[in-house]
């Protein structure tokens, strides 16, 4: 068997946790790692690690290759230039695969951030799954419903029998669904085996299917000239809502898309008073609230049915029951191009992560950790001069050809368009303060000439 985990989305509904630069499925939210992480591992527990392959966004794939080294040396992925919806990046996945292995193997294909509690019943839905793919079915997860949701698509079916595919309903249509009892969620897990997807891309979307046979790899990146013909579409209106060769196995394993705050809520451990506290939080006299704090103590007092999440940038405060309007929030600071919804004041890049301290206008400052053994590209900048001063470690810098070893307290310049390398080949972290200078100070003002993960 093989897997595809989809790594894309910008998880809007988790700002300020989730930014488009790092969205939920690379956020430890319950649990000690991320939730990419999570479900890397549950497909480990039946599938071999060489077997399974993320499916993800360019701009995330040095991330997604970071977090998945926990588990083996060589992960696998594959990058979309474009993002494009489901369709084409799980087709894209499928044919990666079989460019892989000549083998028509079963593959199961499921998003990247969504949670699942019970393991066993998982591993037991996809072997019912498998047994059908093997049949030559494309088949899909229905969950039972827990509550009239309104944010989901549903599947109407009997046994494995499908019915129907119904869009996201109001919430007295979601009521009488769950009445029903033959109506679930459509987790948006499917198994089938790659001939069966090809055969039913081309008779349902013939436009997929040709772009597809064209379709060209560089390394682990699609070929962007082909990719950008793709429809946006997803795999349910291209496919699945159109195939005969449809079935549904019934998944109850406690799961959820972790789609909200009040989702994060729910499968949260609670207090005596059904507090969930996340970080350094002081409470007095709260029911039914959650508090999450990432860098700093936060007290509340007299509080219920309030969502809290506070982050160095930005804090959220809502109504538990209002968590679906933090969308809303998103996309009116997104219109107003606030940098919040961008990043956090970390960010994380495959040779360690960057901090902003101080900026303003003309200046900006960070820290800087590089891990052992790794190095930043070989670069320079049109707009921005630097200035850097170690205050941890060793640092190897590669300045216009010149090598400089520098230790604690030693600092050097970086002129305007000097080509340069900040290195760390040593046995411990270097941490540095960069101070940098000019207008404007972006960090797509980088002109990379070579770099040890492939990002020229």
């Amino acid at each position: 068997m093989y897997g595809i985990l989809l790594c894309g989305g910008c998880g809007s509904r988790l700002w300020p946790l989730s930014r488009e630069q790092f969205p939920k499925q690379f956020l430890t939210l319950t649990e000690d790692t991320s939730l990419l992480q999570n479900n890397y591992e549950r497909l480990q527990s039946f599938i071999p690690s060489e077997n399974i392959y993320a499916v993800t966004g360019e701009k995330y794939l040095s991330e997604v290759l970071r977090q998945l080294k926990l588990y083996t040396e060589k992960p696998n992925a594959v990058a979309e230039p474009i993002a494009k919806n489901t369709a084409p990046a799980i087709a894209m996945g499928t044919k990666y695969i079989r460019n892989q292995s000549s083998e028509d193997a079963v593959i199961i294909v499921m998003p990247s951030d969504h949670y699942i509690k019970n393991l066993e019943a998982f591993k037991k839905a996809v072997q019912e799954a498998e047994t059908l793919a093997n049949k030559g079915y494309i088949v899909t997860f229905g969950i039972t419903p827990a509550y009239p949701e309104t944010g989901f698509g549903y599947i109407k079916a009997k046994g494995n029998e499908v019915e129907q595919f119904v869009e996201k309903p109001n919430k007295e249509t979601a009521q009488k669904y769950i009445e029903n009892g033959n109506y679930f969620w459509n987790g948006g897990i499917f198994v089938f085996k790659a001939s069966t997807l090809f055969e039913e891309l081309q008779k349902y979307a013939p436009d997929i299917f040709k772009i597809l046979d064209e379709l060209e790899f560089n390394t682990n990146k699609a070929d962007i000239k082909s990719f950008e013909k793709m429809p946006n579409i997803s795999i349910d209106y291209a496919v699945m809502e159109k195939t005969d060769k449809i079935k549904m196995v019934k998944l109850d394993c406690g799961w959820s898309d972790v789609g909200n705050f009040k989702t994060i809520y729910e499968i949260s451990p609670k207090d005596t008073n059904n507090n969930v506290v996340y970080g350094d939080s002081e409470l007095k006299d709260c029911k039914n609230t959650m508090i999450y704090s990432t860098s700093k103590l936060v007290c509340t007092a007299g509080l219920e049915n309030t969502i809290i999440v506070e982050t160095p940038d930005a804090v959220l405060v809502c109504n538990k029951n209002e968590t679906q309007k933090v969308k809303d929030i998103f996309e009116n600071l997104k219109s107003k191009e606030n940098p919040a919804i961008k990043c956090h004041k970390t960010v994380h890049r495959p040779w360690g992560f960057y901090t902003n301290i101080c900026e303003n206008e003309g200046y900006l400052v960070k820290r800087i950790l590089v891990n052992p053994k790794q190095a930043l590209s070989i670069q320079s900048h049109n707009h921005r001069s630097e200035h850097w001063t170690v205050i941890k470690g060793k640092a190897k810098v590669i300045l216009d050809n010149n090598e400089h070893i520098l230790e604690v307290g030693q600092s050097i310049d970086i002129p305007l368009k000097a080509v340069h390398s900040l290195q760390n080949p040593f046995d411990e972290n270097l941490e540095i303060i960069e101070v940098q200078m000019g207008s404007p100070l972006l960090e797509e003002d980088i002109i990379r000439y070579s770099d040890i993960y492939g990002r020229c």
